[in-house]
C-alpha cells in the first residue's frame, strides 16, 4: 500500500483518490437518484442541486486546508470563487446553444450532466499539460500572467453581443463531418437510421450536437480560466480540484440563472479587473512582494472585485423584466 503515500502530480495518490470518490458520489447521486428520469429543472430544484455542490466544494476545501495547510486552503477557495466567476459567461452561450439547436428543457440537464464527465477529461489534460511546463520552464508564468493582463484589458473595451450560433463556425463544421438527424429522439445522442440502400447507418442527433458544443465552448473559456488559477498557484492538485468543483456548481445552477444572466451585464468589467490583478500578481509576487502576493490578499482583492461587479449589476438592472 505504499503507493498511496507516493506523491502523483505533486500530492499524495490517496488524496487524488479522496477527490475522485467525492466526485463520483456527486455524480451519481445526481444523475442516478436525484435525476434518473428526464424533466424540467426548476429555478427552486437548481438551487437545491447548486447548494450540494458548492456545500462539497466548500468542505472539500476545509479538508484541504486541514490536510495541506492554511495558504492552500486559501489558493483553493480563490482559484474556486475564479473559475466560478469567470465561467458565468459560459451560461450565456450554454443557453443560446440550447436555443440554437431546440433543445427541450427536459433534456438539457442530460447534456449538461455528460459535458461535466467531458470537462472532468479536457481540464485534467490541459492542468496536466500547463503543471509540466510550468516544472519544466517556470518563465512561462510569465506569459500566463501577460496573457491574462491583455485578455482583462481587452474586456474593459471589447462589447459582448448575442451571438448566432446558427452561424457559428464549429458547429457548421460539425453539421457538414457528421451525419446528423433532422429531429430528437429522446435524450439519445446517437441513433442508428436506415440510408437510401437501407443500410442502417449511425447518426448523431440535436442532443450529441449540443453535447459537442457544450465541451467546445467549455475548452475556449478555460483557456482564461486554467492559466488565471495557475497565476494563484501551480500546485496541480489544488488548481484542478478547485477548477473541477467550480465547474460542477455552476452547471447545476444554470437552470436558475440562464434565464437571468444578463443581470449580470457589469459583471464583465470586474472579471476584467480580476484577471489584471491575477495577471500582475505573478509579476508583483516575484518583483514586489520578494516571492509571493501573500494567499489572503489575493482572495480579498478577487472576493471584493467581484462581488463589487454582481451588486453593482444588480443595481444597474433593477426593475428590469427577467423571466424566471
Amino acid at each position: 500500500m505504499e503507493w498511496l503515500s507516493a506523491l502523483w502530480l505533486g500530492a499524495p495518490a490517496w488524496t487524488w483518490l479522496v477527490f475522485l470518490a467525492a466526485v463520483t458520489v456527486l455524480l451519481v447521486l445526481d444523475l442516478g437518484i436525484l435525476n434518473r428520469d428526464d424533466h424540467v429543472i426548476g429555478v427552486r430544484e437548481s438551487l437545491k442541486l447548486s447548494a450540494l455542490y458548492l456545500s462539497a466544494g466548500l468542505l472539500f476545501g476545509l479538508w484541504v486546508w486541514y490536510e495541506f495547510g492554511g495558504e492552500k486552503g486559501l489558493h483553493f477557495y480563490t482559484g474556486f470563487l475564479i473559475e466560478k466567476s469567470l465561467s458565468l459567461d459560459n451560461i450565456f452561450v450554454i443557453s443560446l446553444i440550447f436555443s440554437t439547436l431546440a433543445i427541450p428543457a427536459a433534456y438539457q440537464h442530460r447534456v449538461l450532466f455528460w459535458g461535466i464527465v467531458g470537462v472532468i477529461v479536457t481540464r485534467g489534460i490541459m492542468i496536466g499539460a500547463g503543471s509540466a511546463l510550468v516544472a519544466s520552464y517556470y518563465w512561462t508564468l510569465y506569459i500566463f500572467g501577460a496573457f491574462l493582463v491583455l485578455t482583462g484589458i481587452r474586456m474593459f473595451f471589447v462589447k459582448s453581443g448575442d451571438d448566432d450560433m446558427r452561424d457559428n463556425a464549429i458547429l457548421s463544421w460539425l453539421k457538414r463531418h457528421m451525419r446528423v438527424t433532422d429531429k430528437l429522439h429522446g435524450n439519445a445522442f446517437l441513433v442508428r437510421q436506415p440510408d437510401a440502400a437501407g443500410k442502417p447507418l449511425l447518426y448523431a442527433t440535436p442532443l450529441f450536437l449540443a453535447l459537442c458544443m457544450v465541451e467546445v465552448t467549455d475548452v475556449v473559456f478555460a483557456v482564461d480560466s486554467v492559466p488565471a488559477i495557475f497565476a494563484i498557484t501551480s500546485d496541480p492538485f489544488i488548481v484542478y480540484t478547485s477548477n473541477i468543483f467550480a465547474v460542477l456548481g455552476l452547471r447545476a445552477l444554470y437552470f436558475a440563472l440562464a434565464a437571468m444572466v444578463k443581470r449580470f451585464t457589469y459583471l464583465k468589467y470586474s472579471l476584467a479587473a480580476v484577471l489584471v490583478f491575477i495577471g500582475s500578481k505573478i509579476f508583483l509576487g516575484d518583483f514586489v512582494f520578494g516571492g509571493k502576493v501573500p494567499a489572503t490578499l489575493s482572495l480579498a482583492v478577487t472576493a471584493v472585485l467581484i462581488m463589487s461587479g454582481i451588486a453593482y449589476s444588480l443595481w444597474r438592472t433593477r426593475g428590469e423584466d427577467i423571466k424566471v
